[in-house]
C-alpha cells in the first residue's frame, strides 16, 4: 500500500497538467479510431499492419537481417497503403467531425410535418406491396448523390412520394432523397455495401440503404415489395418489421424530433426484429 501511495506523490510531483491533458487527448484520439475500425473490415487490416511493425522490431531484435531489409523496404510506403486501403474509413472519420454540435445549424432538420407525411406514405406502400427506398439526410451532406439523380426540389408530401414509387413511374427505381423539408431527387444511386455480414436474403434495395447508412449518418427506410415489411436503417443496424407506431417512434428519434404523444401512438404493435450487422 505504501509503494502505490509513493507512486501516485511521485507521479503527481512530475505530471503537469499540460501532461495530463496531453495523455487524455490522446487516450481519445486512439479510442475514437477504434470505435471507428471496430466490427468491419478495417479492424482486421488494422491487426495485420500492428503485427507486421511487431515483426519489424523483432527482426532487428533477432538479428534477422533478410527479413529486417524486406520489412524496412516494405513499410517505408505504408503510408500510402494506409491511405488505399483505409480510404473508407479516413473519409467517414473525417465526416465525422463535421458532426459536431457548432456545425448541425448548417443542415436544416425535416419537421414533425415532414416526418409524418414520410411515415404515412411508406405504410401505404407497404399496405400495397410497393418497393420503396427514401433517405433523410442529417449532418453529412448527400449532395453527391442528389446530384447523381433526377433533380426534384419539392415540398415532401404524400402524394408526391406515391407518384414517384408508382412502379409506372421512370423515377421508382431509384431513391428518394430528403433534404430538411425538401425532396431534393429522385432515382438516386446508392452505393451498395459490401459487408460479408450481410444475409442473403437481403436484395439489392436493403444493401443499397445499408451502404449509405455506413458511409454517412443518413437514415434509410425500406419498403420491400416482396414482403410488403418496412426496414430502417441506421449506422449500419436494419429493423425489420416496423409498425405504424414504431417507424414515427424512429423517425423522429432519429431527426431530433420529440416523440409523439399518447394519444397519436395509441395503437397495437408488431415487436420489429433489429439485426446489428458491422
Amino acid at each position: 500500500m505504501e509503494v502505490f501511495v509513493k507512486f501516485w506523490q511521485n507521479l503527481s510531483r512530475e505530471l503537469s497538467w499540460n501532461d495530463a491533458i496531453d495523455i487524455l487527448l490522446v487516450s481519445f484520439l486512439f479510442y475514437k479510431l477504434f470505435q471507428l475500425v471496430r466490427g468491419g473490415r478495417a479492424f482486421q487490416m488494422v491487426v495485420g499492419t500492428l503485427l507486421l511493425i511487431l515483426l519489424f522490431f523483432a527482426s532487428r531484435w533477432a538479428d534477422l537481417t533478410a527479413v529486417n531489409w524486406l520489412l524496412r523496404n516494405t513499410l517505408a510506403y505504408v503510408g500510402f497503403a494506409i491511405i488505399v486501403l483505409y480510404q473508407q474509413e479516413l473519409r467517414r472519420g473525417l465526416a465525422n467531425l463535421g458532426r459536431a454540435p457548432l456545425f448541425r445549424f448548417l443542415n436544416p432538420t425535416s419537421s414533425k410535418g415532414t416526418l409524418d407525411e414520410v411515415a404515412f406514405s411508406l405504410l401505404t406502400l407497404a399496405e400495397r406491396r410497393v418497393g420503396a427506398i427514401l433517405v433523410l439526410e442529417r449532418d453529412i451532406g448527400l449532395r453527391s448523390y442528389v446530384e447523381a439523380g433526377v433533380m426534384l426540389d419539392a415540398v415532401v408530401t404524400y402524394d408526391l412520394l406515391l407518384s414517384v414509387f408508382n412502379p409506372k413511374s421512370p423515377l421508382h427505381d431509384g431513391a428518394v432523397i430528403i433534404q430538411g423539408d425538401r425532396a431534393a431527387a429522385a432515382a438516386c444511386f446508392l452505393p451498395i455495401s459490401i459487408n460479408p455480414q450481410l444475409g442473403k436474403e437481403l436484395g439489392t434495395r436493403h444493401r443499397a440503404a445499408i451502404g449509405i447508412s455506413e458511409d454517412t449518418d443518413a437514415i434509410a427506410i425500406v419498403v420491400s415489395e416482396e414482403t410488403g415489411l418496412v426496414s430502417f436503417m441506421e449506422d449500419g443496424v436494419i429493423v425489420s418489421g416496423l409498425d405504424a407506431k414504431q417507424l414515427r417512434s424512429k423517425l423522429r428519434d432519429a431527426m431530433g424530433q420529440k416523440d409523439a404523444s399518447p394519444a397519436e401512438t395509441r395503437s397495437g404493435s408488431v415487436s420489429a426484429t433489429e439485426r446489428p450487422i458491422t
